[in-house]
């Protein structure tokens, strides 16, 4: 059984590496392990959500491609929920001090204020991983995560939400970050 949850962990990893565009081994600058893959994720994609946060034009905030679908204000307020709430349970940061999230109407420098703010709490969250503490289990509302995998949904989620952001940003014309490059 142990076999199997290895093959399966390895099978995983690869896959992720695919869809990050890697095409092979190559060997990481700077420190290496499982807390060093995943930070260096998350700053990836910290980059490329906060960079399209700037690039859409404030008038675009309450663009949504249909009707019955999210405004990029909603995806990026949600984003800035979810960080606060896995993040803040990483950290151990009471909800109740946690700043709170502005409505989707709200000015483009609020959200992205806010957004930011969610940041700040995921860089506390993502610097106190260690492949020593990894597998720390950590209380996240009813449920327990180890903190490894608190922080591997994180940055699967954001990863989710950016491709949202990447395509509203096509619909309106403006070349999303990750295209930059």
């Amino acid at each position: 059984m142990r076999r199997i949850g290895l093959t399966c962990a390895m099978a995983g990893l690869m896959v992720s590496g695919v869809a990050m565009g890697q095409t092979g081994p190559t060997a990481p600058a700077g420190p290496t392990g499982p807390a060093a893959e995943v930070q260096r994720s998350y700053a990836a994609v910290k980059a490329n959500i906060l960079k399209s946060a700037e690039k859409m034009p404030a008038a675009d905030f309450s663009y949504k491609p249909e009707p019955d679908v999210r405004t990029y204000a909603r995806v990026l307020n949600h984003v800035t929920e979810a960080q606060l709430r896995s993040c803040g349970a990483a950290s151990h940061t009471d909800p109740a001090a946690q700043p709170k999230v502005p409505e989707e109407t709200a000015d483009k420098a609020a959200i992205v204020e806010a957004l930011n703010g969610a940041f700040t709490e995921c860089d506390k969250a993502f610097a106190s991983l260690t492949d020593a503490n990894a597998l720390e289990m950590l209380e996240l509302g009813k449920t327990k995560r180890s903190r490894i995998g608190l922080m591997w949904g994180t940055v699967a989620h954001d990863q989710e939400q950016y491709a949202t952001l990447a395509l509203y940003l096509r619909l309106k014309g403006v070349a999303p970050p990750s295209s930059e490059k």
